[in-house]
């Protein structure tokens, strides 16, 4: 007699349905539910909506006769139409509501989470060793090399250190429109992707949800074969280059020597081993250097490791923090992903960026997208929701951390030792992004004002009691007394304003 076993659209890889010992159960069958509730709940991107949905399909094509896909208005009609009350297990789900589901139904049978290296336990453990401290993601990073032996020779980091982020905070090449990078991995689509299309459309016309930004043709893996594919791709042609300019952006060359393998991990079509394992062995062989192997590795098993842990360990009312009282709701326009209606050249770049593609790496994401949004104090529940919905790799378990904590300092500090937004002069140095543009970075007044580097003195300004008990903002607010009046700050902060920069 077959058992049934519950795949969730972020748990498609071979590593879902492999058994403890690491293969193939022989009397497993494997269902996939699609609903069309989670369409109507959230605006998604268009091409975030269609990547899930095409994945799903080629996972259940791959999986053949094996496999029961599917389509309902909710997972609970799904789920009843395809075993009735059968009982159904399922791999711990990456979301606290997929995780409410599951549990609140007694035929489910829930197994522990797959698809990354710190369990829960482990990691709980390790928070416990460091209790009354700052939970620090380079302590984990460390950790987990540690005790998987990542990148070690011996007992040691290879090269002597761990973090190597220092060598790889160069701005970009003088003069060049584009870091000269090989072009990364690029799939093909194929007739599921024409069927996921006109599904969209359909729903589109007929059951009234809407989407934002534009889709297609469709820009990252969809399958095991394919996010095999980039992953070779990226270590063989792309990795060498990666390091040094890895926190670098330009207008013409948005993807730089970056993996483009978040959203094929975050569909758990790779497994985050694979990804280090590949990074190091090209390392180990001396095909790419080590600053760039490492920033690689920390990204996937530092940083990636870092977020999913605090997700589940910080509970469910993280969510709600907000430390700086920020309530300014988003704006239509930044909503909409209407970067025609932006005057700054940075704002506007980065924003059609993520209305084309759904994908931006993590410097805009932080230091034009968030950095703003931090400035402007728009509420970060939405913020976090915005980024969540906008992004083919955003789910709730990557952005909650990443937002909140990282990138609007909601949680206070907890995550971040400081706020990390700056003027303008920061994102001039670290891209061309201000050339063309028509305000200057250096300017806080009058009509070529920079709206970062007014909306970094505002930020200060407002929330001077806080930020000048901390040391690392303690200089930056001494700075507003060089400025003259905090009110004329506060004034020339609101001029710029909640109107599009």
């Amino acid at each position: 007699m077959s058992s049934v076993h519950w795949l969730f659209g972020d748990q498609l890889g071979p590593h879902f349905t492999a058994t403890a010992a690491g293969g193939t159960p022989r009397n497993v069958r494997w269902l996939l539910i699609e609903s069309l509730a989670v369409l109507r709940r959230r605006r998604f991107h268009r091409a975030k909506a269609h990547l899930v949905l095409s994945a799903m399909r080629h996972r259940a094509a791959e999986l053949g006769e094996r496999a029961q896909y599917v389509k309902a208005e909710t997972y609970r009609q799904g789920l009843a139409r395809a075993v009735g009350d059968a009982p159904v297990s399922v791999h711990h789900p990456t979301s606290r509501s997929a995780l409410r589901l599951v549990t609140s139904m007694p035929q489910v049978t829930v197994h522990p989470p797959r698809g990354f290296l710190v369990g829960h336990k482990e990691f709980a453990e390790w928070a416990a060793r460091h209790k009354g401290r700052r939970l620090l993601q380079e302590s984990l990073y460390q950790h987990t090399r540690r005790t998987h032996d990542i990148l070690m020779d011996g007992d040691r980091p290879a090269g002597g250190r761990w973090n190597l982020d220092h060598d790889n905070r160069e701005p970009p090449p003088p003069g060049r429109a584009t870091l000269g990078a090989p072009p990364p991995y690029r799939p093909r689509e194929d007739e599921i992707d024409e069927e996921v299309r006109r599904d969209l459309d359909r729903w589109e016309r007929e059951e009234g949800i809407t989407f934002v930004g534009r889709d297609g043709p469709r820009l990252f893996p969809a399958s095991r074969r394919e996010a095999l594919a980039a992953l070779d791709h990226f270590v063989t042609h792309r990795l060498a280059g990666f390091g040094a300019h890895e926190d670098a952006m330009l207008a013409a060359d948005p993807v730089m020597s970056h993996s483009l393998l978040s959203s094929s991990l975050n569909l758990g079509l790779l497994d985050p081993w694979e990804c280090v394992s590949r990074a190091e062995e090209a390392f180990r062989a001396g095909l790419v250097p080590l600053n760039s192997a490492e920033g690689f590795i920390r990204q996937v098993c530092g940083w990636r490791e870092y977020v999913w842990n605090l997700y589940w360990y910080l509970g469910e009312d993280y969510r709600q923090r907000n430390a700086l009282r920020h309530t300014e709701p988003i704006p239509a326009w930044f909503a909409e992903l209407d970067a025609e209606a932006v005057r700054a050249r940075c704002l506007s770049t980065v924003l059609r960026q993520v209305r084309d593609t759904g994908w931006t790496h993590h410097i805009p994401r932080l230091m034009v997208l968030g950095s703003y949004a931090l400035q402007q104090g728009w509420d970060p529940a939405q913020v976090t929701d915005w980024f969540h919905r906008c992004f083919v790799d955003g789910y709730d378990w990557v952005m909650l951390p990443n937002v909140v904590g990282m990138s609007q300092y909601a949680d206070g500090g907890q995550m971040t030792t400081k706020p990390y937004t700056s003027g303008g002069a920061y994102i001039h140095r670290m891209s061309d992004l201000c050339k063309g543009c028509q305000y200057r970075p250096s300017d806080r007044s009058g009509e070529r004002a920079c709206p970062y580097t007014v909306g970094y003195w505002s930020f200060l300004s407002r929330h001077r009691a806080r930020l000048e008990a901390n040391p690392r903002m303690a200089r930056a607010v001494k700075g507003l007394d060089r400025l003259g009046d905090a009110a004329q700050v506060s004034q020339a902060h609101h001029d710029a304003g909640y109107a599009p920069p």
